[in-house]
This record gives C-alpha cells, structure tokens and sequence, in this order.
C-alpha cells in the first residue's frame, strides 16, 4: 500500500510499524532472545518473529504494548509434510492466538522449482485455513534467492490461490545461492503479480537505511528486519 507521505518525512516510530523484527537465530540464548525480543518492544516494531519455542516468553514480553508476536512455522526449510505444518500451526496458536499478529510459513520451494503449483497451493492452503480460525494473518516465503522470476510469479499465484494474507521474500536462512534478498527489482515484480491480493513482505539483505526508505515508497506492506540493522534502518544508530 502507497504510503500517504514519503518515507524520509516519517517518524522512527511511524516506520518502525513496517518491521517484524528477526529473533531466529538458532544459536540463540534465552538471555539474547529476550534481549531482543525487548529491543523490538522498545523500538515499537509490529512485531518481534520468534521461533515457535520462544512464543509464551514473547507473548508474556509483550503483553501490553504496541508489538506483537509473529512465530514462524516449518522454518526455515517448509519441507514438512502437510499433516505436520498443520499441526505444527495449531499447536503454536491454540494456546496463544490472542497475543498472535500473524504467522510466517515457508511455501515448499522445492516443489515450486519443480513447477508443482497446484501441490504447493494445496499445501498452504491448509496452514492458511487453520490460522484463519484462529484470526491470524498467514505471511509465505517464497525463498525467492532460490527461484527464477517466473516461479515468484507462480508462487504469487499459489499464495493468493490458498487465501495467504501476505508474500514474503525470504528466510534469511538459504545457502547456496546468492542473498539478494528484498531487491527493488523482486518487490516490484512480487507487487505486480499479486495486484492488491495480498500484501508484500520483504525479507533478507535490508540493511541499509536508504533500501528500507525506497521500498516503504514503493508500497511494501512489511519488512523482516535483522536485529542488527533495525536502529540503522530506523536512523536510530548515529
């Protein structure tokens, strides 16, 4: 959605309401969750991401503040089977729905690549269906570093076909390709093809205050923001 005044006129709080911010690394202490988790809260991100262990400490951070809790699911590969995202969904959001903004699943990539579109709709689908009943948005990766631009384009129409409320670009996980990540060029295109359908999510390689700016112009919806880089895209840094 076209911002109503341009990026830079923004305050940092204002743009802030553009991030989740990425609490995933596995090597994570508990101690360094929390840390971040509380630099999220206090920078009044829309949300903190967290794996699905660190949901009950997330939601009990913030219990009543402006941010809320996004947990990723079948993360960071989506290879699961269908029966196990399900249940992998159901198990995050029962018991805490109420303090959940959205949910992040990974498409199958692989079948993406492998032009099983209609599997790969399927498969969403039901990760879309159970969240729904629970009144939680459904953000996908594409993983879009591993895909031509065609497959984005496919995976587009997966996402939408499935009832997902946003596309995203990346994990911020994948080896063995090159990390472009949320490029102007991939937004522009994922923006294209969903035609208002869903909202966009970018992900992966925005470290810099000057692409975060550009794609808030754009329209972006939202951004996956790595701890490090939210004070720099904020310009909070200096």
């Amino acid at each position: 959605m076209k911002p109503t005044k341009k990026a830079q006129d923004m305050t940092p709080i204002e743009l802030a309401r553009y991030i989740d911010q990425s609490v995933l690394k596995p090597e994570f202490t508990i101690e360094e969750t929390k840390k971040y988790i509380q630099e999220g809260i206090d920078f009044k991100c829309k949300t903190v991401c967290v794996n699905p262990w660190a949901v009950p400490l997330a939601a009990e951070m913030c219990a009543g503040t402006e941010t809320e809790v996004c947990p990723v699911c079948d993360f960071p590969f989506g290879q699961s089977s269908t029966a196990s995202k399900v249940a992998q969904a159901e198990i995050i959001l029962k018991d805490y729905a109420k303090d959940i903004a959205e949910l992040d699943i990974v498409a199958n990539y692989g079948w993406l690549r492998s032009g099983r579109y209609e599997e790969v709709t399927q498969d969403l689908k039901a990760v879309a269906d159970i969240c729904h009943q629970y009144g939680v948005a459904v953000k996908v990766i594409l993983e879009t570093d591993a895909l031509t631009v065609e497959q984005v384009r496919k995976g587009c129409d997966c996402v939408v076909a499935a009832g997902g409320d946003f596309v995203k670009t990346s994990t911020g996980f994948l080896t063995g390709h090159e990390g472009n990540g949320a490029t102007v060029e991939i937004i522009q295109i994922m923006m294209d093809q969903v035609a208002g359908k869903a909202k966009i999510k970018g992900s992966g390689a925005i470290r810099t205050r000057e692409h975060f700016l550009q794609l808030i112009d754009m329209g972006i919806d939202r951004m996956g923001i790595g701890y490090r880089s939210t004070p720099t895209v904020l310009g909070l840094d200096k």
